[in-house]
């Protein structure tokens, strides 16, 4: 089963584009993310920057609005996410509590949607999804 574990560091909402890390932190999160690649449950993760340096797409009314970051309205953002796979939500539970995450910071789990979770005539009208994510690259 494949999880998103998505983290939410409180007030990186308001972040500047040149926020700085700490470098103990970022050691302590290197030392979790290798623990996750050599338990083999690891298949990706990244980093992202602030919302300050972002945009968002809206369609109110059927049209494309695009608005620069930050934005006003956000209570939560994501700082950055792990792909894993592994046997049940308890065990994503388990690697998710082992995070050196901070006080201001939460994990959030979800799990994959995968195609067998859907009846048949939406498996259908997603014929070919399998083609556009394997071995999408840069």
């Amino acid at each position: 089963m494949r999880f998103m574990m998505l983290m939410i560091p409180l007030g990186y909402e308001t972040a500047p584009p040149d926020v700085q890390l700490d470098p103990e932190r970022v050691r302590a999160m290197m030392k979790y993310n290798e623990d996750l690649k050599n338990a083999g449950v690891l298949i990706t993760l990244d980093g992202l920057h602030p919302p300050s340096m972002g945009a968002r797409v809206s369609f109110a009314g059927g049209k494309p609005l695009v608005t620069d970051g930050p934005f006003a309205e956000a209570k939560e953002v994501l700082g950055g996410y792990w792909m894993i796979d592994v046997a049940s939500r308890e065990e994503a539970i388990a690697w998710a509590t082992r995070c050196p995450a901070s006080e201001n910071e939460i994990v959030e789990i979800r799990q994959v949607q995968e195609m067998g979770d859907f009846p048949e005539e939406v498996r259908q009208a997603a014929a070919g999804f399998a083609e556009l994510t394997s071995g999408s690259g840069r």
